[in-house]
């Protein structure tokens, strides 16, 4: 005889034990929804073994989309101890998820212990029942849903969002119609869609031609489904209309693209105006480069020279027309002066405009202008800056080009000018380094008694034919010699100003304090104190001819070579410390080494054994090698230097060179 359990209210349940052997899914669940026990049917609902589903919480077993639902669905049935129903979707074990109408009720264990049961209710009466989830969830998501048999070849619209409606006419069409409205390039894809037997498809895009709204770009995905236990398999197919998506897709894609394409344009502008050095080369970037990326017709470029334009244009613009506005006075009040003058850009929007400006055709901008012909005029100076030039572009339409564009032109051509200034400067330093290189470049003695001495500098192949390599020999007052080589930041006048200021304060302390060490802490001190802009390396020497003892110190210069007449070499790293003018308060502790009678000494600065294909390591090697060679070879120290400077040189070298071989005699 069976045992019954009391619900609320007096209704008498079956015991659990009877609950589960029911041949639908069924399972007793805790208060807190863990499964306690469950039903093969269940088990296969759940798409695993019930070892694995006991003790794990129902509603973590189910899909993602379906956990919430099954929350408030056991807390439904527990805590108001009343009958409640939802829709679940099971995960199933083949290719198809299983939806099921579920049911969730308070049951007592005779045993002593309360539970939720939940099963699945025969709902093959009502189908569509089962379906209605699915049709809001679409319709929510502005989707649209339809189904189809696997063995049916009818699609039958099931609802969703009312905007794709148009797609089905009629609530059931042939498989057959829905493909040939497919394009014919996206049919294959839409069958293998259909025929696909995964429980869920990926996304697939199709064109679909509409009667009233042309080609329409779909997005479809399709799902098995098993309407309810052991119930009938069906095929929904979810759909998305992408069109407008893909139209704005494409229009950003094509609005980056020419974004894209304008940038590259103006970047490769604005480096070719940059790289310019001379006048000409700048005439040249902008007469190939500026109408095509402005979408003009043709370029033409104005400068001042002594209050007068100097004008050259582009092949688009005949060279009588140029020569209309070449030497016009700067104080003229046409057009072209004026917009120079000011600093203020302008444009002109065809001939009736032109006109207007100016009645007399002789007094055009340029004369005889087409009767689409409008042009605009930007300064290559802004407003209150002294007047450098202008550029113009002529366009085959009186429609002004976009603010943006405009407004890209007006950087460009202050980006110009700045080209321009800088190329004029760059002459006259050009004109001043050629004076100050012959002062810069180091003299040594004619004579430094015990020592045979040679120098070498080649200055950088890049910027002004000067740099801030030095270096330097001198006498000491107790028969001593210092020698010292270096290198400042940069390749510019103002590097070579630093390093002449640098070598002079060495100098000027070794009159008073000749210990390297000593020299290059005070040289360093005096840098910070005057937050000098730039740092320089710097290996000191002291150097006594009679026994050959050298004492060294090194502010993070390159190391030293030591060459002997066997052909060997050692490269030599000095004690010190970094850089000059960089860290206040350094101290530079010093070494002592012997020079050997048959040793040379060889410094150098770093363009001599770095380069773009050349690590400093292999760099020492080679100088150390060549030096060596040329000891072996009894080469004199000139030229043990010369061959080490033509060794940088041959490897196009890029910064400047500095050398120097010191012997005992």
């Amino acid at each position: 005889m069976s045992s019954r359990s009391t619900i609320p209210g007096g209704r008498q349940m079956d015991a659990p034990d009877e609950l589960l052997e029911r041949a639908t899914p069924s399972a007793l669940l805790t208060l807190d929804g863990v499964i306690h026990r469950l039903n093969a049917a269940m088990a296969t609902a759940l798409g695993r073994p019930w070892e694995q589903c006991v003790g794990h919480a129902f509603s973590d077993l189910l899909p993602d989309n379906q956990r919430l639902a099954a929350q408030n669905l056991l807390t439904h049935g527990a805590t108001t101890k009343r009958l409640a129903m939802r829709v679940l979707e099971f995960p199933g074990t083949g290719t198809s998820s299983v939806v099921c109408l579920v049911e969730a009720r308070p049951v007592r264990d005779p045993a002593g212990g309360e539970f939720v049961w939940v099963h699945s209710l025969d709902a093959k009466h009502d189908l569509g029942g089962l379906l209605i989830p699915f049709q809001l969830a679409a319709r929510s998501a502005g989707l649209g849903l339809c189904m189809c048999s696997p063995h049916k070849h009818q699609v039958e619209w099931m609802g969703g969002a009312p905007a794709l409606a148009a797609l089905f006419p009629q609530a059931s069409v042939p498989l057959s119609t829905v493909v040939r409205q497919a394009h014919p390039d996206d049919r294959k894809g839409l069958r293998r869609l259909v025929r696909s037997n995964a429980a869920q498809s990926p996304w697939i895009r199709s064109r679909f031609l509409t009667e009233h709204d042309g080609w329409r770009i779909l997005a479809s995905q399709t799902r098995r489904v098993t309407l309810g236990y052991g119930g009938p398999e069906r095929v929904f197919g979810v759909i998305r209309d992408d069109t407008q998506l893909e139209a704005r897709r494409a229009e950003m894609l094509a609005a980056v693209s020419a974004e894209r394409q304008r940038t590259e344009e103006i970047a490769a502008f604005s480096s070719a105006l940059f790289t310019a050095a001379t006048e000409q080369e700048l005439q040249q970037v902008v007469l190939t480069r500026l109408a095509a990326a402005f979408g003009g017709t043709g370029a033409l470029l104005a400068l001042v020279d002594d209050g007068r334009l100097r004008v050259s244009s582009d092949a688009q613009i005949p060279t009588w027309q140029a020569d209309a506005l070449h030497g016009l006075s700067l104080d003229d009040d046409r057009p072209l002066p004026h917009a120079i003058r000011t600093g203020r850009p302008r444009f002109i929007p065809g001939r009736e405009e032109l006109a207007r400006r100016r009645p007399h055709g002789d007094s055009l901008p340029l004369r005889r202008p087409g009767p689409d012909l409008a042009m605009s005029i930007t300064p290559l100076s802004p407003v209150g800056d002294q007047p450098l030039g202008a550029w113009a572009v002529t366009y085959d339409s009186e429609r002004p080009p976009p603010p943006e564009q405009l407004a890209f032109m007006t950087t460009l051509a202050e980006l110009a000018g700045q080209a321009l200034r800088r190329i004029r400067l760059q002459q006259a330093h050009v004109e001043l380094s050629t004076a100050l290189q012959q002062s810069m470049l180091p003299t040594l003695p004619e004579r430094l008694p015990g020592l045979k001495i040679a120098a070498r500098y080649q200055p950088s192949r890049r910027g002004l034919d000067i740099g801030g390599d030095w270096y330097d020999a001198f006498l000491l007052p107790d028969g001593a010699v210092a020698l010292e080589i270096g290198d400042a930041q940069g390749h510019d006048v103002d590097a070579a100003a630093f390093m002449g200021q640098v070598r002079f304060s060495l100098r000027a302390i070794t009159a008073h304090e000749p210990e390297p060490g000593t020299v290059l802490t005070r040289t360093n001190d005096l840098l910070v104190t005057m937050n000098a802009p730039r740092f320089a390396s710097c290996t000191m020497l002291r150097i006594d001819p009679r026994d050959g003892q050298v004492i060294g110190a090194s502010a993070g210069h390159v190391p030293l070579l030591l060459a002997r007449d066997d052909g060997g070499h050692d490269i030599h790293t000095l004690c010190g410390g970094p850089v000059l003018g960089v860290v206040p308060e350094t101290d530079y502790p010093e070494e002592t080494f012997t020079l050997e009678e048959n040793t040379a000494l060889v410094l150098v600065t770093d363009g001599v054994v770095e380069g773009p294909g050349l690590p400093l390591e292999a760099g020492l090697e080679r100088v150390g090698t060549l030096a060596g060679q040329a000891l072996h070879d009894r080469l004199d120290v000139e030229a043990t230097a010369d061959r080490i400077l033509d060794a940088a040189v041959a490897v196009d070298h890029l910064d400047d060179v500095a050398v120097l071989v010191i012997r005992r005699a």
